[in-house]
């Protein structure tokens, strides 16, 4: 395993420094005047998941060895993370659950830590040999193992196939699952990959593969990069018995799949469908953001998921409806919104949720009723109806109590549509084309849309209407629809 871990390692250095990943020191030593090292904080505050994320520090670059044995499914891993101090540090915390740690280093010396129970998984407690600097950067590197199935304090993020690999789903707080990190969408950060599939089995992970090296044990490394930065749960590995198909969009962008093995002939002319997806998407929203795209489609998995560059999808989606139409290209669509509305614009922090789904599905249902598959106002009219006792349940689109309802979902897109009838066609779609240009690559919360969207228009009078209809107890009238009514 020595053997195996030096040679990654050197490829490591090889791939982070062909995505321009900056090579980061050590803390300076001395002690300036008002040096005043404290613990950083085990959460970041998120409404819905209080202890999620790390304060502290930020993290700038993240490279992932990950060595997985299919069938076994043991693990073996080397994460090392660029980060930045945002206050003095005398400890930090990472999320983790599931991992026995075997050591752990920061700005190259070793540091003492200890696991405790967290909210959904643990708190790693690192405490460096010298404290950190306010604004200086750090490296910390952990080596860690475990089992894919071994058991978890929290839900797990790891899908298995009847290939004997995984595919990781780790929307929204189970990337801690795959390694340790701040596991929260406001610390976005580029990513390196360095993934081990023995014969017969490919690697996947998120932005371009950049290269494959052999290893001792006759494995094969795939080296990945992803430039642009991603949060943590869009992490999209997998280790699966699986055949590339590539291909091309309309203007060039790269695109390449990942579908099971021997049932190429079956999903090849399902993923040729993106590129005409991407088109379209593209027409509402200006060019993709990232410089690679695809889809892995895994009989391991149940549902359909963003991950950024590569979204997830099972296999058992890709069924025509009851009048023949190949309605599941709705939801390739609802994937591909993601892309621009929660994976380069990242919410920032879970209770803002709407922002990533509410375009998705509103989106996949214009596109559908553009095919002539279903009708954009029934499916309006319908969510309207029931929305106020979601609204009671579950909170209003804009303060959900948790994550999943139907009012980030249905709830998200009716308030789009209710702003497309206020303020007419040409004018929404500027505000939504003009939104992923201006806040691409960052986080943004609901007052940031509020804000952009009277910005956009110069309509002052939508401040109070979208918070009427993101916050609000009940529905506020549907303009053009006065009839619409809530059901009891």
């Amino acid at each position: 395993m020595t053997t195996r871990r030096s040679a990654l390692r050197l490829g490591g250095a090889a791939v982070a420094a062909a995505v321009a990943v900056p090579v980061l020191g050590s803390p300076a030593s001395a002690l300036p005047y008002g040096f005043d090292p404290a613990p950083g904080s085990d959460g970041v505050g998120d409404p819905l998941f209080p202890t999620l994320g790390n304060g502290g520090y930020q993290v700038v670059h993240y490279d992932l060895t990950f060595d997985f044995t299919p069938v076994t499914y043991d693990f073996s891993a080397v994460v090392r993370m660029n980060a930045r101090a945002t206050q003095d540090l005398s400890a930090f915390n990472l999320d983790t659950d599931g991992h026995t740690i075997d050591s752990v280093t920061v700005a190259g010396s070793a540091a003492t830590w200890a696991l405790s129970p967290g909210r959904s998984g643990q708190e790693l407690t690192v405490t460096p040999a010298a404290p950190l600097h306010d604004g200086r950067p750090f490296t910390i590197e952990i080596h860690y193992r475990g089992n894919g199935k071994a058991p978890r304090l929290g839900l797990t993020g790891w899908k298995f196939g009847t290939d004997g690999g995984f595919a990781s789903a780790a929307q929204s707080s189970r990337a801690d699952t795959f390694l340790p990190c701040n596991d929260t969408p406001s610390d976005k950060a580029t990513w390196t990959f360095h993934i081990s599939a023995p014969e017969g089995f490919v690697a996947t992970a998120n932005g371009e593969l950049l290269h494959k090296t052999p290893a001792a044990n006759g494995s094969t490394v795939w080296h990945f990069g992803l430039r642009e930065r991603m949060a943590t749960e869009l992490i999209g590995i997998a280790v699966v018995k699986g055949t590339y198909l590539y291909g091309s969009s309309h203007r060039g962008l790269p695109l390449r799949h990942i579908v099971p093995q021997g049932q190429e002939a079956k999903y090849g002319p399902i993923v040729a469908r993106t590129a005409d997806h991407l088109a379209w998407v593209e027409a509402k929203f200006g060019r993709y953001p990232f410089s690679v795209y695809g889809l892995h489609i895994y009989d391991g998995y149940t549902d359909a998921l963003e991950n950024q560059t590569l979204s997830l999808f099972s296999t058992n989606w890709f069924k025509l409806n009851a009048d023949g139409n190949p309605t599941y290209e709705n939801t390739m669509v609802h994937e591909l919104v993601h892309q621009w509305y929660g994976d380069s614009v990242t919410p920032a922090d879970w209770q803002q949720a709407w922002l990533n789904e509410g375009p998705a599905v509103y989106y996949a249902a214009v596109y559908s009723e553009e095919r002539g598959w279903s009708v954009l106002t029934d499916k309006m009219k319908a969510t309207y109806a029931k929305l106020d006792a979601v609204r009671a349940k579950d909170g209003p689109p804009g303060l959900p109590k948790a994550l999943g309802g139907t009012n980030i979902y249905d709830g998200g897109a009716l308030v789009l549509y209710a702003l497309r009838r206020q303020i007419g066609d040409q004018a929404f779609d500027r505000v939504m084309r003009i939104w992923p240009e201006r806040f691409k690559d960052r986080n943004v919360s609901s007052e940031d849309f509020i804000t952009h969207t009277v910005n956009v228009t110069g309509d002052r009078s939508l401040d109070s209407f979208l918070r009427d209809w993101l916050f609000g107890a009940v529905n506020p009238p549907m303009p053009g629809h006065p009839d619409w009514k809530a059901t009891a």
